[in-house]
């Protein structure tokens, strides 16, 4: 069985998209300047980044987001998902199902983190399972559900935006250091989640 990787970039202040995130602010709706926290996966000369981003969509089963994510970044994804041509099934956590899903797309789309877990594990198989998104992670990481964090550090200050995490409750959640890659464009961090 696969494991449940949060898998995110950010910039060196803590922000996961830029100011004034909305669906027609940058690639993914990712607000002002935010496509800059993917430059290292689509703009880079470096092998290594490419090969970070390939290894992750080849062990990712399937992903879950929040349907911020989702309505941020529907325009940029289409019916293909955020794995674009891998068109890897994608699972939606909402309270309500949009009118205007792409057809043929590779959303499911459930009411709760348990059953998003339930659906993507069932999807993935013997793959990962990615989750996307801050708040969508922030819930899944309380509930303990959380195998590996992977944040990709992009050497750049927001000062406004979204946060990687606002709150986790009065737990601390422990982390092991497990790979650090480090690159012109971007420090990719790996964690396990200690349970």
């Amino acid at each position: 069985m696969g494991k449940v990787i949060f898998d995110i970039s950010m910039s060196l202040d803590g922000f996961i998209a830029g100011a004034n995130a909305r669906p027609e602010a940058g690639w993914g709706g990712l607000g002002e300047g935010g496509e800059r926290l993917h430059d290292w996966g689509f703009n880079s000369a470096d092998p290594r980044n490419r090969e970070i981003e390939e290894a992750l969509l080849a062990t990712t089963g399937a992903v879950i987001v929040g349907r911020t994510t989702y309505n941020l970044s529907i325009p940029n994804w289409g019916a293909d998902g955020p794995t674009g041509a891998a068109r890897v099934p994608t699972v939606v956590v909402s309270h309500n199902v949009p009118q205007d899903i792409p057809d043929g797309g590779v959303y499911t789309f459930v009411d709760s983190v348990e059953a998003a877990l339930e659906t993507a594990k069932k999807a993935a198989g013997d793959k990962d399972v990615v989750i996307q998104g801050g708040n969508i992670a922030q819930q899944f990481i309380t509930l303990g559900l959380v195998d590996e964090i992977f944040i990709h550090l992009v050497p750049v200050l927001f000062g406004s935006g979204t946060r990687l995490i606002e709150e986790l409750g009065g737990e601390h959640v422990q982390l092991e250091t497990t790979e650090v890659i480090e690159t012109k464009e971007a420090i990719h961090l790996r964690f396990r989640v200690v349970k």
